[in-house]
């Protein structure tokens, strides 16, 4: 007798299985919503899960579940469970501020390191006590009442009238260059708006939040990624507070505001016009820095500059460098990779691994040590660190004057660790990074960490080797190290300096959309560069015949190539200072 078919034909059955990495399988009716197989699962309640994973692919809750499938939660401890959370909130807030602060358009400005948007009333009125009391019961009730949030998929068109209607041209304009032939757009109680990225189901989810006076607006507070149970006690952050208003001061300068009058100014020609004069706006932050050192001498003999990767921390410090030649001071420039332990006696982190972002992989007794004697006139020979063996080895011999200031580059320039033992006058510091504060629009962001990331992915491939998946994959690590050794710090600074630039997404679009491109398909780093590709999609390329307006010694240059300070080391510039310092 014959065995039985293996395969034989069936009819497609009514449900679906959904594979959890645990090993459990779960499963409902076709086309069941992603959030009740989650909520079946019975996962921990915190961190809270706000999407999920499908095949490797990031969906909402809401997204039906078509077919058998791998999920795999997504909480508000990763990177875009936190932007989920964050994004819906704003959402929450902008409805809220609809029915509580009538005709009046709420702007979200930029981030605040505790975790919190800092956001402003369009007619430039401070809220009154009353009327964020309110604001902060309307969200409340909204919360408790566990409303659906929808999205809305709109040919392109429509949805374009339908700003229009509202109002709204900074989007319509910003929208219209848009190749695909929708837009999916988000309601919440019969309130429309666009965001860039997906949304938690139901208001229910945004209970962890506060609202609190600042400057003249108010900062909306959520969970930080790295604590996504609890809200950050509030830290004032003046300087920071000051940056962004300045460059939001530049951007009006330039007339562009957002991502819409940017592309616009490059499509009528403004190119070369936008870009010289945000390198002007970078060279008076120079020029003021290295008049603020002058008028520290002779006290001030040593510069930290410190700032998280791909501030732009090597470009600045030869500019400042060139800047203070200017003002009669010879620099000297100092990397504190040169004082790197031996490689068998670096620190391990906690997974085993060289951890080079430890302050203890520095030699610091040797560093201390060697500043003292170059301050007092002694010849000291440097040390050079060989990254191909592990080792430090014996360098040039450098002797200074007193008319010398010694500028360090690293990251941990500003740790007060590093210059414990040197007199406290005798140094002075520089944070760096790339602030952003021009965003698509009113209510959606550009991540000052996006920025950098682009910046790094163009210069890892051009100058490293290493491909943008690669870059992507170091990104969590990375932005670990800065949290524990950088960005603690940066309220040490004598001075805060804003490598941003205006138009430099546009620029750096040409180079990483390749870049992003080769990320393989079904990876974790695959979800990153779609996120990033789908942000870049708002900007208006530069064309090859833009990027060559960029000035040679443009921090930009120290990531897309053409630098003419790649060579410029200030110690070839002389034998000897006007006070008889000698560089060998």
């Amino acid at each position: 007798m014959m065995n039985e078919p293996i395969v034989y034909p069936t009819e497609l059955r009514p449900t679906v299985q959904a594979r959890f990495p645990d090993g459990r399988v779960l499963e409902g009716r076709r086309g069941t919503p992603l959030e009740a197989f989650i909520m079946a699962a019975q996962l921990p309640a915190e961190p809270r899960v706000v999407a999920s994973l499908m095949n490797g692919r990031l969906r909402e809750l809401c997204y039906p579940l078509p077919e058998d499938a791998d999920l795999a939660p997504v909480t508000t401890a990763t990177n875009d469970g936190a932007r989920i959370y964050r994004r819906s909130l704003s959402f929450l807030m902008i409805v809220a501020a609809a029915e509580v602060l009538p005709n009046q358009v709420i702007t979200i400005l930029h981030s605040m390191p505790f975790g919190g948007y800092y956001c402003e009333r369009d007619d430039g009125r401070r809220l009154t006590d009353a009327e964020l009391s309110a604001l902060h019961q309307r969200m409340t009730e909204l919360v408790e009442a566990d409303l659906p949030i929808d999205n809305v998929r709109l040919p392109l068109e429509e949805a374009l009238a339908f700003f229009r209607g509202q109002s709204d041209l900074e989007k319509a304009d910003l929208f219209a260059r848009r190749r695909k032939a929708y837009l999916t757009l988000y309601e919440l109680k019969g309130l429309r708006d666009y965001f860039h990225g997906f949304m938690v189901p139901r208001t229910g989810y945004l209970d962890l939040f506060s609202l609190c006076h600042y400057n003249d607006g108010f900062i909306l507070q959520f969970p930080r990624r790295s604590w996504p149970g609890v809200l950050q006690p509030f830290e004032d952050e003046p300087r920071l507070a000051q940056i962004f208003q300045n460059y939001k001061d530049w951007l009006t300068i330039m007339g562009v505001g957002n991502v819409t009058s940017l592309n616009e100014a490059l499509a009528n020609g403004r190119s070369r016009e936008v870009i010289l004069v945000a390198e002007a706006l970078h060279q008076r932050q120079l020029a003021s820095i290295a008049r603020d050192i002058a008028n520290r001498q002779p006290a001030a003999r040593l510069v930290a500059v410190s700032g998280p990767t791909s501030a732009g921390k090597t470009t600045f410090a030869k500019r400042l460098a060139l800047q203070l030649l200017a003002q009669g001071i010879y620099p000297v420039i100092i990397s504190l990779d040169d004082y790197f332990v031996d490689r068998e006696n670096t620190p391990r982190d906690l997974t085993g691994n060289f951890d080079f972002e430890a302050l203890e992989a520095v030699d610091v007794n040797l560093f201390q040590a060697d500043m003292r004697r170059l301050m007092d006139g002694a010849e000291v020979v440097m040390p050079r660190y060989n990254f191909k063996t592990g080792r430090r080895e014996l360098g040039p011999p450098l002797q200074i004057g007193k008319d010398h200031v010694i500028i360090v580059e690293g990251i941990h320039g500003l740790n007060p660790r590093l210059t414990a033992n040197l007199p406290p006058s005798a140094t002075y510091r520089v944070f760096i990074s790339a602030f952003t504060q021009l965003n698509l629009d009113k209510h959606n962001r550009v991540p000052t960490t996006d920025t950098r990331l682009l910046r790094r992915i163009v210069r890892d491939a051009a100058h490293r080797g290493y491909t943008a998946t690669q870059t992507i994959g170091r990104w969590s690590s990375v932005r670990r190290g800065e949290k524990n050794h950088i960005f603690p710090f940066q309220n040490s600074a004598d001075v805060f300096f804003n490598s941003a630039l205006v138009y430099e997404l546009s620029a750096l679009k040409l180079l990483a959309e390749p870049l992003l491109l080769q990320v393989e398909a079904g990876t974790r780093e695959r979800l990153e560069s779609n996120r990033l590709m789908a942000f870049l999609q708002w900007f208006e390329p530069m064309s090859p015949v833009d990027l060559q307006y960029i000035a040679g010694d443009s921090i930009l240059r120290e990531f897309i190539g053409g630098s003419i300070l790649e060579t410029f080391h200030p110690t070839h510039w002389y034998a000897t200072g006007s006070a008889g310092g000698r560089i060998s």
